[in-house]
């Protein structure tokens, strides 16, 4: 086989996305000056998500699939409204939102959830072969955080 069922590929890119940055997962050593980054391993498949900044910050998530890379994700997310959220409440409220999403069994397709005072909201087109999309943060009817991400299916 050249390469991994879409299925197979999805449910891997979820389950790592659960474990690294929304469930907490150990940070591995830094492949580039000053990034943060995280991996998880699970047979074929290598998950390795590395990003630079905090509350401002641009990362890419890599899966390899037996050594080769197989698809990718670039992001970068900002705070707009410093006075109205801080970067540890964002991280709460995006790490929240989408372990409810995660548990639904994907990454994509949109989603709406509500924490405390904050609402999340996530739209995209396309999926795990190609996609783009928005991530934010509304609260008290300002939006004070978004992210726009995209990626898809890398090949040679």
């Amino acid at each position: 086989m050249d390469s991994p069922s879409l299925e197979d590929l999805e449910a891997f890119i979820v389950a790592s996305k659960r474990l690294s940055y929304v469930g907490g997962g150990a940070p591995v050593l830094s492949y580039r000056q000053g990034s943060h980054d995280l991996q998880h391993a699970d047979g074929d498949f290598v998950y390795h998500d590395s990003y630079f900044g905090g509350t401002d910050f641009a990362g890419e998530e890599v899966v390899y699939w037996r050594g080769r890379p197989v698809w990718a994700e670039n992001y970068f997310g900002h705070i707009l409204a410093p006075d109205q959220i801080t970067g540890e409440r964002t991280g709460q409220v995006i790490r929240s939102s989408l372990t409810k999403m995660y548990a639904e069994g994907r990454f994509l397709g949109g989603f709406e959830s509500t924490d405390g005072d904050c609402d999340y909201h996530d739209t995209s087109v396309g999926d795990a072969t190609w996609f783009q999309g928005r991530e934010w943060i509304d609260r008290a009817g300002r939006t004070v955080y978004e992210l726009h991400y995209h990626g898809g299916l890398v090949r040679d």
